[in-house]
């Protein structure tokens, strides 16, 4: 199994090596200090200002989805905790009742035997 692993990466090794790569610009905070021109520090800051706001707005639609998802969990155990309750009431119903009759039951004067 591992020299099948070994021997498919050592095929595909030759032909990823010589793929041509392009280079990205990877979002991020720039220090915009180093620039000499008032237009490219200019530029600098707004790409800043720009990444900022596109971070903020994913977190916040981030933090929505899990406050929204947080909110329909507890509708769900409300839910549960209802049916809960009620399922406690009725068998506390159901015990005082068994109990009641247990008690006329013992309550109750034997029955006479006819002779």
């Amino acid at each position: 199994m591992l020299r099948r692993i070994a021997a498919v990466c050592f095929a595909v090794l030759p032909l990823v090596a010589h793929t041509p790569v392009a280079a990205q610009d990877v979002p991020g905070i720039e220090i915009c200090t180093v620039e000499k021109t008032m237009e490219r520090r200019t530029s600098c800051l707004q790409s800043n200002v720009d990444f900022l706001q596109k971070t903020i707005t994913k977190l916040n639609l981030d933090h929505q989805q899990k406050i929204d998802a947080a909110g329909r969990q507890i509708d769900a155990l409300k839910v549960t905790l209802a049916g809960l309750q009620k399922t406690i009431g009725d068998l506390q119903a159901a015990q005082a009742k068994q109990a009641d009759d247990l008690k006329k039951k013992q309550d109750a004067p034997p029955p006479k035997d006819k002779e």
